[in-house]
C-alpha cells in the first residue's frame, strides 16, 4: 500500500511545487491513516488544511481505497 500512496503522491507532488511547496510521507498505519509532512510553502501556508483534506486525501483516497484519512505532522 506505501508503494501505490508514493506512486499517486507524485501525481500531486507538481501542483504543490509550482507553489513552492511539496508533501512527504511520513507513515502509513494499519488503520489506513495515512500521515504527511506538508514542505516549503505548503508548511506555513494558512490553507494547508484545505490543501490537505480537499487536495491529497481527496486524492489518495480515490488512488488508494484502503485510506481512510489523511493528517499532517
Amino acid at each position: 500500500m506505501k508503494e501505490r500512496i508514493e506512486l499517486a503522491l507524485t501525481k500531486i507532488r507538481p501542483a504543490l511545487q509550482a507553489d513552492g511547496g511539496d508533501v512527504e510521507l511520513v507513515d502509513v498505519g494499519a488503520d489506513g491513516v495515512v500521515r504527511v509532512r506538508l514542505k516549503g510553502a505548503c508548511g506555513g501556508c494558512p490553507m494547508s488544511q484545505l490543501t490537505l483534506k480537499m487536495g491529497i486525501e481527496r486524492i489518495l483516497k480515490k488512488e488508494v481505497p484502503e485510506v481512510t484519512s489523511v493528517e499532517a505532522v
